[in-house]
């Protein structure tokens, strides 16, 4: 069974701003595959939400035409009766994780399906097996990594085997190895008939999909997913700003973290140098995260983390951005937001964060109706703004960035660290990574590679030792 969507000229708009989505008319066949590329922004959450019903159920506004889910027209259907047909997979998965357990979150949604007790269990079993998720199944979603989170609400969604599929950015948060895996499972049930709707950045992933037609929502459709052209912002001096430090070292000696009876770090050593920009890389639940929020002094730890500069140790003071921005955002408005609590900001460096990171049109926008994306530009230029002396940490930095964002991005990491700072970021982002002076690469049982990017990304032994797979596609020098 597969099912159809329409829209008729349907549009949306938030209360504040009017951000949303401009008045489309589509039609998604059933069995087909569609894929919605479009900027950071353009509405493509806004576009899987209108269609499973979420808009106006849940996300009220200004809604208009209409959006019909086969015969069911989605504004005066249950939301109840719309989730039997199409499942959704939110861009942020901790925001759908309702229970105290990983196998009770597949089970809670099977439950509400009304079946029995023998094919509840038999697709929880099958679920936990095809994501990997057996090892984690008494854990609470809350204690996972992202990507773990992400697995999870990929394996509830689909345990339900609704007849369409719309996923938000489902991809994000993955590591090669699994994105790779996830897509040929795509690919086998669009094959098998059920209609798939996937809004996506990491597009050449997508690729082995056969048939997956792609929609622009500036209105243009392809057959084939097509690169935006590099959009670049003018850097200006970094020294004008204040982000200059004198040469120091990061030094890391014996750390370890256990959480829950857990050992997620043992024993590290490693050093972070000023002036350049270090790739972390592993697997989903390597611990990436928790070696961040270590170094940022967020999670207790045992062993040593200080700067050394002239001879002299402190503790660092390093600035992070998280994984999941809502956490960092609590302001009324973007402008409000990056100047919280700062009785005399540098304006100056506040104008400058806002052009290179291309916030300014939001300046007087909700910080928490922008898109992932632009939520993440905005909690870097916050950090940044508060000077942190040695430098910044960043989570899954790319997470919802367009190409041409993404270049920004880039350019944005490369002139702290040529103003003398240390740049640490962890990311499943292959081409983002390579792209880095040094690359680590972080397994549960510790660092396996430590070493020039260029180096690393071509040491096959150690990405296998990894088990992640390094795509065809991503440059490896």
């Amino acid at each position: 069974m597969s099912v159809k969507f329409r829209l008729k000229e349907a549009g949306f708009a938030y209360p504040q701003e009017g951000l949303g989505l401009q008045p489309l008319s589509l039609t998604i066949e059933r069995g087909e595959g569609l894929l919605v590329a479009g900027h950071s922004g353009s509405g493509k959450s806004t576009l899987a939400r209108l269609l499973v019903g979420l808009i106006p159920h849940l996300y009220h506004g200004c809604l208009q035409g209409e959006v019909w889910l086969d015969d069911l027209l989605t504004a005066q259907t249950p939301l109840w009766e719309l989730t039997r047909r199409a499942g959704l997979v939110f861009q942020n998965p901790a925001s759908q994780m309702l229970t105290t357990s990983v196998e009770e979150e597949i089970i809670f949604g099977l439950e509400n399906l009304g079946l029995s007790q023998r094919e509840i269990q038999e697709r929880t079993t099958e679920a936990l097996r095809t994501f990997n998720l057996e090892p984690l199944r008494r854990r609470s979603p809350q204690t996972l990594s992202g990507g773990e989170q992400q697995k999870l609400a990929l394996a509830s969604i689909l345990a339900r085997r609704p007849p369409a599929l719309v996923l938000d950015e489902p991809l994000s948060m993955l590591d090669s190895t699994s994105a790779l895996d996830f897509v040929d499972t795509l690919n086998s049930g669009l094959q098998e008939g059920r209609t798939l709707v996937i809004c996506e950045h990491r597009l050449e992933y997508l690729q082995a999909i056969k048939g997956l037609r792609t929609l622009h929502l500036n209105g243009q459709q392809t057959g084939a997913a097509e690169n935006q052209p590099e959009m670049t912002a003018p850097l200006e001096d970094h020294r004008r700003h204040g982000l200059t430090g004198d040469h120091f070292q990061i030094q890391v000696h014996h750390l370890t973290v256990e959480r829950g009876g857990q050992r997620i770090l043992d024993n590290l050593e490693f050093t972070l140098h000023s002036g350049e920009v270090v790739a972390l890389v592993g697997p989903n639940g390597a611990g990436k995260t928790t070696l961040l929020r270590a170094l940022a002094g967020l999670q207790k730890a045992h062993g040593q983390i200080s700067a050394v500069e002239s001879g002299r140790a402190e503790p660092p003071s390093l600035g992070m951005v998280f994984q999941n921005p809502d956490i960092q955002l609590f302001n009324p408005t973007v402008r409000e937001e990056i100047l919280y609590r700062l009785p005399q900001p540098d304006l100056e460096l506040y104008d400058w964060l806002m052009h290179i990171l291309d916030l300014e049109r939001y300046a007087g926008t909700p910080p928490l109706l922008l898109s992932e994306g632009e939520k993440r530009r905005v909690a870097l230029a916050t950090t940044l703004l508060r000077r942190p002396r040695h430098g910044v940490l960043l989570d899954e930095p790319s997470l919802g960035q367009d190409r041409n964002h993404k270049a920004i991005l880039r350019q944005a990491l490369r002139h702290l660290a040529d103003s003398g700072q240390v740049v640490l970021m962890a990311t499943h982002d292959l081409e983002l990574a390579s792209s880095a002076d040094r690359m680590i690469l972080l397994s549960k049982y510790g660092i396996l590679e430590d070493g020039p990017a260029e180096a690393v990304m071509q040491n096959q032994a150690a990405w296998d030792r990894l088990g992640l797979q390094v795509p065809d596609w991503v440059v490896r020098g």
